[in-house]
């Protein structure tokens, strides 16, 4: 079966023109990466808090894993970003997450994480999110969310970003600026003791006027040595409790799309589109709260693909 917007006998009903292609076989991680609890059954065991309005607060000890796993996750991203184009496949974009994940002693945290298949998400056009990279092919005017996260010394580092493929148009650079802009200025609003709900806020405050709407059925996460725990980020105006505490460490990761937030299930279980089969845009960093406010631990750095902006 061929990818990208290739005809099929797929009789699934499809809200846009992207189709699934071919899986590679699994890649293989040597022995002498240190493994997380779900890498060889898909299970994930560690939970952390188990309320929802718990959160842990990390230690010194933890926030220096934290940082050393950003700082992974960051690396792999830029070397992988640096290397998106018009035809190339998902599958060569994972290829490359993977090699450079495992060139740095770390493991990439998504693959067999409660049994998905590859080491990074490759989320193109209308997928919200949880794109399988596979055969299909990027082509000109294409958007692409690059989601990567690394685990290593047991902790996880998580972030991800837009590339445009070639020329796109004009709306969906708009949505790709717009989706950084909410997502930035959310961040710029965590400090110790400002109400988890407010993220939510602000972003749904700045993507209204442009008719946009945040997709409600994901949201960021409490990461550290658990993958995804406590709390919860929702991504749209919420009435959530909790308070955000110096030593918090969680994502924040919009998704916002063109039209609907409603989402669409393929078969594989795993990819998320919209509905309406209209594009949707997302970034992410981790996120640590600090005396003085926010402390991002997946900075962009000078090795990071410029954003069409700042060419």
């Amino acid at each position: 079966m061929a990818g990208g917007f290739a005809k099929t006998m797929d009789s699934f009903k499809y809200a846009g023109k992207l189709r699934p292609g071919r899986l590679s076989p699994t890649r293989k991680v040597p022995r002498s990466i240190q493994l997380p609890d779900y890498a060889k059954d898909g299970r994930p065991k560690a939970t952390g808090p188990l309320l929802p309005w718990q959160v842990e607060v990390k230690n010194a000890g933890d926030i220096e894993g934290m940082r050393i796993a950003g700082k992974v996750a960051r690396e792999v991203l830029d070397v992988a970003t640096a290397m998106i184009e018009p035809g190339i496949t998902t599958d060569d974009i994972d290829a490359v997450v993977h090699e450079e994940t495992i060139k740095r002693g770390a493991y990439p945290s998504p693959l067999n994480y409660c049994g998905y298949p590859k080491s990074c998400c490759t989320s193109i056009n209308e997928v919200i999110c949880h794109g399988i990279p596979d055969s299909t092919k990027l082509k000109e005017g294409m958007i692409l969310n690059l989601d990567v996260t690394c685990y290593i010394g047991g902790y996880h580092g998580d972030l991800s970003e837009m590339i445009l493929v070639g020329e796109v148009d004009d709306a969906a650079k708009q949505l790709v600026k717009v989706t950084h802009d909410c997502w930035e200025a959310a961040i710029a609003y965590c400090k110790p003791g400002a109400p988890f709900k407010g993220i939510g806020a602000i972003i749904d405050d700045h993507i209204q006027p442009y008719g946009y709407t945040s997709c409600t059925q994901f949201c960021g996460h409490g990461i550290g040595k658990v993958f995804h725990t406590t709390p919860n980020i929702l991504h749209y105006r919420n009435n959530e409790p909790g308070k955000m505490e110096v030593g918090n460490v969680f994502t924040i990761e919009p998704m916002i799309c063109e039209g609907t937030g409603r989402h669409l299930e393929w078969k594989d279980k795993w990819t998320s589109t919209t509905k309406d089969g209209r594009r949707s845009a997302q970034f992410e960093h981790t996120l640590l709260i600090t005396p003085d406010g926010v402390d991002v631990l997946t900075p962009r750095t000078a090795n990071s693909r410029p954003f069409w902006w700042e060419e």
